[in-house]
């Protein structure tokens, strides 16, 4: 399976509940996500270290990069059917799919949508790729524009 495609924009969560932090670059911390954001630092190894979305859904939903609170957001056409297991390298750190991020009715919420359970509908299988960060390079950095590919 060809798998090619680069990252569109990177979020930083600093704080639940609060906004996403557009960032260049980020680190990425083997068994713990994102240098600075919030997921997967309280417990090293959680298999929801990292959300990556792809940009096209974003786009026929009408929102924005960090929109639907993904670190990552990629041009990467298919993400959202690749299986759990799947291993991207994404810059400088490789990433493990561990599964579809399920979409909560809180997200609607925080972005201010009308009715916030008709907008978890319409996310359902379309919110992105939850991952673990299971190996890094260097200093692990993940940049804008890095290219993202099978590992």
């Amino acid at each position: 399976m060809l798998v090619a495609g680069r990252v569109v924009s990177l979020q930083v969560v600093r704080e639940h509940g609060r906004p996403v932090d557009a960032v260049f670059q980020v680190r990425a911390v083997v068994g713990s996500g994102l240098d600075g954001d919030v997921h997967g630092k309280a417990r090293a190894g959680t298999r929801r270290q990292v959300l990556l979305a792809d940009a096209s859904v974003l786009r026929e939903l009408g929102l924005r990069p960090g929109d639907l609170r993904e670190q990552i957001t990629v041009d990467l056409p298919g993400l959202d059917a690749l299986p759990a297991g799947t291993r991207l390298r994404i810059g400088q750190a490789v990433v493990e799919l561990t599964g579809p991020c399920e979409p909560c009715t809180h997200i609607g919420t925080l972005l201010g949508v009308p009715d916030p359970r008709q907008f978890q509908q319409r996310l359902a299988g379309r919110r992105g790729q939850l991952a673990m960060v299971v190996a890094a390079d260097g200093e692990g950095l993940i940049r804008v524009d890095d290219p993202v590919t099978a590992a």
